[in-house]
């Protein structure tokens, strides 16, 4: 087999790529002289064009025309000539010919504009010897990265076929007459028979010729469906006539009936004369050079079946509703008995508080907290499957991830299970909320462990793959690139197809009541499409079930988790400063923090844990608030500079009121101070908000409801980052005179 040297990337395995890698260029003249090396990327892309293309191609470089050309091009004319040689100096009649020929359309190339000749006699090797062929020739100009005509790309397309074809017909047009006076002379003589069942059909009726692609007559019907007159339709082609997605399908039927085949009951669009379009079922029988035929207009019959076809589609997501109707109570049964645990404990400290007994306060703290965190887990699943959680995207690294919660699974899955896990090295980073993906993987591991009651096998895997655009069409609304796949199988019960096919269904479940939400699966989809990936699943009964996650490729490295935060202190709680007011909490000289959020209860406990972790406290309730609250910080520090000027961190919640959210009100800040660390909270973003787009350096995101020891740890993790960045800093950035109003 022929080899080229790997380093010439744009050279493929052919004959004419090895010819060029093989050759002298050092002693060659021209515009190509110098080592294959040093060539411009001009000549290197369009020779790449070149002998990748599968027509007969050749590029014309430069001013002598120097000659490259593909192995298809040597196979139709000969390629005895040297890589390079002039466009003159090809030998033999078929190089001659092409190159009288090429002349004028090479110039006009060289000269910026793009050029064409059709059906140019050309002599090509065929079975050993020469024969007249014709093709048609296109030049394109090769630019250089300038901009400056460099080449000539051209490319030869045979017709010999057509010019042939066309001559046979036109050889044909007297044979083709005196069919069409004897058809006249046939339809004469049975005028008088048919006459009356040809004016009177609501179907349409003709006669077509297959030599001219013509109808030689039509009845009165054919008007009335198409509007087309008697005299319009016999004089233009009837393919005008056919709906341009059709006319390659009605091309292979004319094939078909000039085989001797008939056509029966075959649908095909027509164009009415006024822009709209028919379906028409045409039955058309051959005979000889005759075609006969008779069709129905089925529009109002496909108008109907399409109406059938959306009917169905609203009644089965009608039934979805239904469904989701019928858990409606049950839903709100699980969310009142974890109330009535919150509420129920709350009283009883309150109880054991007024009593004087403390002892079991702690526990029974414990026990809301759980019943809270139970009940946040379910709003996630729900939000992420209605795709309006607000995901915290960080490039992850799958491989660690995975590995990280290995020990979490093995326990999850119990001793009967094995787990096995195939992590593809080195596989690349992605861009996703490492906590929804630990979410979604451990939600795969238990479902297959509930797929294998008496003990099974888990396989995890990782791995690279890439999607075309034809591949990515096949997963729905998937984009072509490049993604990670996270696979999770096993060996359990599987699913029947009908099981299958509501899989990915809210609130559809197998496992019997009390058991499961049925919005694992539904969790899981949510979360891989609102990350811009996809999720599939393959199973069978009997014989397990395989979920393949993709996630984008993220072209960053993954950054490492922050580390855990720190058990919130037991200080004394200062009493926070009233909304509004510019007197600062005061901590322990840990950094002054803005709380806004216009929710009182949340901003006071948000507010008193940072003021116990050493934290100075601002606090408003919406933007306008807080701006003001800043621009009097700013003025209070310009008469004492012993005061702050600014803040170390804002906390702000997303939905804020008054005509300015959370993320709005955190650019607006940042445009006074760009560096300040910004932690937006939410517990519900809209889209129109986040547009789960990535947050900018310096701000993140914690989602509701969260420990007030995560709230803490994030502030002291982002104020340590911010000063870690700013002692790298050469010097300190000037000082700003004002606030944006």
């Amino acid at each position: 087999m022929n080899t080229v040297d790997s380093s010439l990337t744009f050279l493929n395995a052919s004959r004419m790529a090895t010819r060029i890698a093989a050759h002298d260029w050092q002693a060659c003249g021209g515009a190509t002289a110098g080592p294959i090396a040093g060539w411009p990327d001009a000549l290197r892309g369009a020779l790449g064009i070149v002998l990748d293309a599968a027509l007969p191609t050749l590029l014309l470089w430069g001013q002598t025309l120097a000659v490259f050309h593909n192995d298809a091009c040597g196979d139709l004319l000969g390629d005895q000539a040297a890589p390079g040689a002039p466009l003159a100096g090809h030998g033999g009649a078929a190089w001659e010919a092409l190159a009288a020929a090429l002349a004028p359309l090479a110039a006009r190339a060289l000269d910026g504009a793009a050029a064409q000749r059709e059906d140019v006699a050309l002599l090509a090797l065929r079975d050993g010897g020469v024969a007249q062929t014709w093709h048609t020739l296109c030049c394109s100009p090769v630019r250089t990265a300038r901009g400056a005509v460099a080449g000539v790309l051209c490319t030869l397309v045979e017709t010999s076929a057509r010019v042939r074809a066309e001559a046979a017909l036109r050889q044909r047009d007297d044979t083709v007459r005196r069919l069409n006076d004897a058809l006249a002379h046939q339809l004469a003589a049975h005028a008088t028979d048919r006459d009356s069942l040809w004016r009177i059909s609501p179907d349409v009726m003709m006669a077509a010729s297959l030599a001219t692609g013509r109808f030689l007559t039509v009845n009165p019907a054919f008007t009335e469906r198409f509007g087309w007159s008697a005299a319009e339709a016999t004089t233009r082609p009837f393919m005008d006539m056919v709906h341009p997605d059709d006319r390659a399908d009605v091309l292979d039927k004319l094939r078909m009936l000039a085989g001797g085949l008939p056509l029966v009951g075959y649908e095909v669009r027509i164009l009415h004369r006024d822009g709209s379009q028919r379906w028409v079922s045409w039955t058309i029988a051959p005979e000889g050079e005759l075609l006969y035929g008779v069709a129905r207009d089925v529009t109002a019959e496909r108008q109907q079946a399409d109406a059938l076809r959306q009917a169905e589609d609203a009644l089965r997501q009608a039934q979805k509703m239904e469904a989701v109707g019928q858990l409606t109570g049950g839903l709100a049964h699980d969310f009142n008995n974890m109330l009535a645990g919150v509420t129920g404990h709350l009283e009883l400290m309150k109880l054991r508080l007024r009593m004087g007994q403390s002892g079991d306060l702690p526990a029974r703290i414990d026990a809301a907290l759980g019943v809270t965190q139970r009940a946040a887990a379910l709003t996630h699943r729900l939000l992420a499957f209605s795709r309006r959680q607000a995901l915290d995207p960080r490039p992850t690294s799958v491989n660690a991830l995975v590995l990280s919660m290995m020990a979490l699974i093995e326990r999850a899955a119990g001793p009967a299970i094995a787990l096995r896990t195939r992590l593809q090295p080195l596989v690349w980073t992605t861009l996703c909320d490492p906590n929804q993906l630990e979410s979604a993987l451990l939600n795969l591991a238990n479902n297959a462990r509930d797929a294998m009651p008496e003990g099974g096998l888990i396989d995890i895997e990782t791995a690279h793959v890439a999607f075309s655009a034809a591949q990515a069409r096949r997963h729905g609304d998937l984009k072509p690139g490049e993604y990670v796949q996270v696979t999770v199988r096993d060996n359990g019960t599987g699913m029947p197809p009908d099981v299958l096919a509501r899989a990915f269904d809210p609130f559809f479940t197998t496992k019997p009541m009390g058991q499961g939400t049925g919005l694992g699966l539904s969790m899981v989809y949510g979360f891989a499409h609102q990350s811009g990936g996809h999720v599939r699943i393959e199973s069978r009964a009997g014989q397990g079930t395989e979920v393949r996650l993709l996630l984008p490729r993220h072209m960053a490295e993954a950054q490492p988790d922050a580390a855990p935060a720190p058990a919130c202190g037991a200080a004394p709680v200062p009493a926070p400063a009233p909304d509004g007011a510019l007197a600062v909490a005061s901590g322990t000289g840990k950094g002054l923090v803005l709380v806004v959020d216009d929710e009182d209860d949340i901003r006071a406990v948000m507010a008193e844990v940072l003021q116990l972790q050493g934290y100075a406290v601002l606090v408003a309730a919406d933007a306008p608030q807080a701006l003001r609250l800043l621009q009097d910080l700013q003025r209070q520090a310009g008469r004492d500079p012993r005061q702050p000027g600014r803040p170390d961190l804002l906390v702000t919640d997303i939905g804020l009121p008054n005509g300015m959210n959370g993320r709005q009100l955190a650019d607006q800040v940042r445009m006074r101070w760009p560096q300040l660390p910004v932690l937006l909270v939410t517990g519900y973003a809209e889209s129109t908000v986040m547009k789960n787009d990535t947050l900018p350096a310096r701000m993140e995101l914690l989602t509701k409801p969260f420990t007030m020891q995560a709230l803490a740890g994030r502030a002291d993790a982002m104020l340590a980052q911010a000063a870690v960045a700013a002692s790298r800093q050469d010097g300190a950035a000037p000082a700003d005179a004002r606030m944006p109003a």
